[in-house]
């Protein structure tokens, strides 16, 4: 369930689109151009960047498909796109409703470290059944890195990885070990999988999208409690004045996913 800001899905959308792997991007793309119609079904689509990120690069027609729950960024996505794109609101967690006829290519971003192991094998295997590829991008690896470093950083880390096992709206998630868990479903169920690094780098003149991405960490951290809240507040504070003041760089790491039958 997407439950994201528009506001923070389009700071996002230039970060996302660098750190897609180009040649598991490209293979996907390459997956449709056999089809005579291909139909590209993008489940989570928020406001439909996975859309944005294939269709300029396909050298044919293809109907696309854009599957959420939050019809906000389902509206928001008829303003970008209008006709160009049909839009499905739905429950993702009925994976037995998922429009998956003609589907020849399944697409999702930042979707499957927010999934449980039993909703991954569940998704894999009605998928399979289909005969779909899949191209599944962004999932986070559960690294975090900062140009500068503060003592806190591995205790803020662990924290913050240990708050992403938590119900995300599809079961206690796998977090960073959902990527491995979705390849090794995929091949357990037939597929060539291919997988590829694909870090997420927030530079000195990202500073807006830095600061909700470090609003959100803390978040976590204190919800998770591990951590004292005077720590808390040294580390946070730190770090915005890196933000603010010095310009910082973040990377998060991510892993990217083809697979074909």
């Amino acid at each position: 369930m997407s439950g994201f800001d528009r506001d923070w899905l389009a700071l996002r959308e230039p970060v996302d689109l660098r750190a897609r792997d180009a040649d598991l991007l490209g293979a996907a793309i390459q997956s449709l151009e056999s089809a005579s119609a291909p139909t590209i079904l993008d489940i989570g689509c928020g406001t439909g960047s996975t859309f944005r990120a294939i269709s300029p690069r396909l050298r044919k027609p293809a109907h696309f498909r854009l599957f959420d729950h939050d019809q906000r960024l389902l509206d928001e996505a008829r303003r970008l796109h209008g006709d160009a794109v049909e839009l499905i609101q739905g429950d993702l967690n009925e994976i037995g409703e998922l429009p998956l006829t003609d589907v020849n290519l399944v697409t999702a971003s930042a979707l499957f470290d927010l999934c449980s192991e039993q909703f991954i094998r569940r998704f894999v295997a009605h998928v399979a059944q289909r005969g779909a590829s899949l191209y599944a991008a962004l999932n986070y690896d559960g690294r975090i890195r900062w140009s500068k470093s503060h003592p806190l950083d591995e205790a803020v880390l662990a924290s913050f990885n240990a708050h992403q096992l938590s119900d995300k709206g599809f079961g206690f998630s796998l977090g960073p070990r959902a990527w491995e868990t979705l390849a090794g479903s995929l091949r357990e169920n037939g597929y060539t999988v291919r997988t590829a690094e694909s870090p997420w780098t927030m530079a000195a003149d990202h500073r807006d999208l830095q600061r909700l991405f470090l609003d959100g960490v803390v978040r976590a951290i204190h919800e998770y409690g591990q951590l004292d809240e005077n720590e808390i507040r040294d580390w946070a504070d730190f770090r915005r004045k890196m933000i603010d003041r010095e310009g910082s760089l973040c990377q998060v790491g991510h892993q990217d996913i083809f697979a074909i039958r």
